[in-house]
């Protein structure tokens, strides 16, 4: 199979740190690639070394079915918005992005404003960007990521200081991008909100990549389950196996989660409640990428220290 960036054993080290190892992805055009991991785990240094704009110490990287000392000037295949846009603070937002389309050898001046208008600029057209708050940066940053319609986009948070309105239309013009061909790769910390749009999932921590995961495979590991508080965790243990529950798991948070007959809460509330134990809450609930995220991190990182 062709991706059109494939990674392959990167690993980026600043003396003894790594702030990559050995990673692995892979990306189809067409996807919406999702990283997760924690502050630190090495998402934005995977995105700028296949940005272009910092070197691996070793491993390699394809883009387009090229290897990196074939590709050229990629200045019209990638756009980019990986920390701060580097926007200019003394011209207007459709200057910076028509000194853009000049490098690029756009000629169309009507682009800038017609990305100002896709982002939700196009009220401040002649705003010099000193004075934009954080969500506008971010905003005129993602349109200059599109400027020239890139074939793969690489965004890093691209929603911070958004409000609820900004975040569903950044969704929507990457899904429409999306339909268009674009292919992206986008770190959040909402994971929540990345789970509504990302077709493959890439899970980093400490600079590994943990797991690769497709959005139908992810859907399939993130397990529903009965959630239960009761006021005696050990006495309710014992009821669950005596009513016939096997598959369950106590939380450090007196919780126990019950992943096998979901339908069958009322049984257990009533069969607590013959052995004077109090349910203090139980429903049914299904496992968000977050939790899913957190219970992967925290199971890597046991196996870790139990082979160090």
């Amino acid at each position: 199979m062709s991706y059109i960036l494939e990674t392959e054993n990167m690993t980026k080290a600043y003396g003894k740190k790594k702030a990559l190892d050995n990673v692995s992805i892979h990306v189809e055009k067409g996807d919406i690639y999702g990283l997760v991991g924690r502050n630190g785990a090495g998402k934005t240094t995977l995105m700028k070394i296949t940005g272009g704009l910092a070197n691996a110490t070793s491993g390699s990287y394809s883009l387009f079915g090229k290897k990196k000392n074939e590709l050229g000037d990629l200045s019209k295949k990638v756009g980019l918005l990986i920390e701060d846009p580097g926007l200019l603070p003394n011209i207007s937002g459709v200057e910076n992005l028509w000194l853009k389309c000049m490098v690029l050898g756009i000629k169309d001046k009507n682009e800038p404003k017609r990305l100002m208008e896709m982002v939700g600029l196009g009220d401040v057209l002649k705003l010099r960007t000193k004075k934009y708050s954080f969500g506008m940066k971010q905003r005129l940053g993602l349109a200059l990521a599109l400027i020239g319609n890139p074939e793969l986009v690489i965004l890093d948070e691209p929603i911070n200081g958004f409000d609820p309105q900004g975040i569903k239309q950044v969704r929507e013009l990457i899904l429409k991008k999306k339909e268009e061909g674009t292919t992206f790769i986008i770190s959040s910390h909402i994971l929540g909100e990345l789970s509504r749009i990302a077709t493959k999932y890439g899970f980093i921590n400490n600079g590994k990549l943990i797991e690769e995961s497709t959005r139908e495979s992810l859907m399939e590991k993130c397990r529903s389950k009965i959630e239960l508080i009761p006021d005696d965790v050990p006495k309710a243990c014992t009821i669950l196996e005596k009513i016939g529950f096997k598959d369950y798991k106590i939380k450090d948070s007196g919780v126990i989660n019950i992943y096998e007959q979901l339908e069958r809460t009322g049984d257990i509330t009533n069969a607590l409640a013959a052995e004077s134990v109090a349910t203090i809450e139980i429903y049914r609930k299904y496992e968000e990428l977050e939790d899913y995220y957190v219970n992967l991190v925290s199971g890597e990182e046991e196996d870790h220290g139990k082979n160090a």
